[in-house]
């Protein structure tokens, strides 16, 4: 019968080669979830005023929860402007984040008014969030 004996440099050299690949995925999941965390922080502090993220919760625009993917202007029941519901496009990253910068410029005629967020990095932060609630 033949057995196998591991050498204990291979498994020392084995264990330490999956060290980093293991630590540089909970280092990359922990800054999710700092990002994450910012994200909602930011969004709590610049548009949770007018935006909820639950569709229960109501508030005075339409509710963020599950954006990415929706098609622009068609919340059941929100009463989007004109250009808003014609503006035929889907919420991706690049579309919110034009949309935090200058709404007014990206869809002229909407009915939103704010404040634009030009800091990419907020934005960003932003966006983690609102994946994060997107499903």
């Amino acid at each position: 019968m033949l057995r196998f004996i591991a050498h204990p440099l291979a498994v020392a050299l084995t264990i330490l080669s999956l060290s980093p690949v293991a630590a540089t995925a909970d280092e990359a999941g922990s800054f999710g979830q700092i990002k994450i965390g910012a994200g909602k922080a930011l969004f709590e502090a610049e548009c949770r005023r007018c935006h909820a993220t639950d569709a229960s919760d109501p508030s005075y625009g339409p509710p963020l929860e599950g954006v990415f993917g929706r098609r622009a202007g068609t919340f059941a029941g929100y009463p989007y402007s004109e250009a808003l519901k014609t503006a035929g496009f889907v919420w991706t990253a690049g579309a919110l984040k034009a949309w935090m910068a200058d709404n007014d410029g990206f869809v002229p005629g909407t009915k939103m008014r704010h404040v634009g967020i030009e800091d990419a990095t907020v934005q960003d932060f932003i966006l983690e969030y609102l994946k994060s609630i997107s499903g």
